[in-house]
């Protein structure tokens, strides 16, 4: 039986691909930024904070909720968005752990 490629990854090397992946556009962290420092949840009211299109800061919502930094209620005719906190933070505690121990390791080591 064929396997996939990230069958040969660790765990945590995914999930921080993945969270990774989710912060690579500034639309994405901005709109990380508006949902934290208001402690909401917003619904159309986003769009009105960035200079972006409807559908574009629909698609950056997209990749926020497939990684879980963010969780969204449909409410028709709207969906509101709002962090999803226990993510957020074991995202968080991940990426820190990743850039501590890697951060040790470089101090240990040669320029090249």
């Amino acid at each position: 039986m064929a396997h996939s490629k990230k069958d040969e990854f660790k765990k945590e090397e995914i999930e921080i691909a993945k969270i990774a992946k989710a912060l690579s556009h500034p639309a994405r962290i901005r709109i990380l930024h508006i949902l934290i420092e208001l402690d909401i949840c917003m619904c159309g009211d986003i769009v009105e904070h960035l200079p972006l299109s409807q559908s574009t800061v629909s698609q950056h919502l997209k990749e926020l909720k497939n990684s879980g930094l963010i969780k969204g209620s449909i409410n028709p005719p709207k969906v509101c968005y709002c962090i999803n906190k226990e993510t957020f933070k074991n995202s968080s505690e991940l990426i820190n752990s990743f850039l501590k121990s890697s951060s040790k390791k470089l101090n240990r080591k040669k320029e090249c």
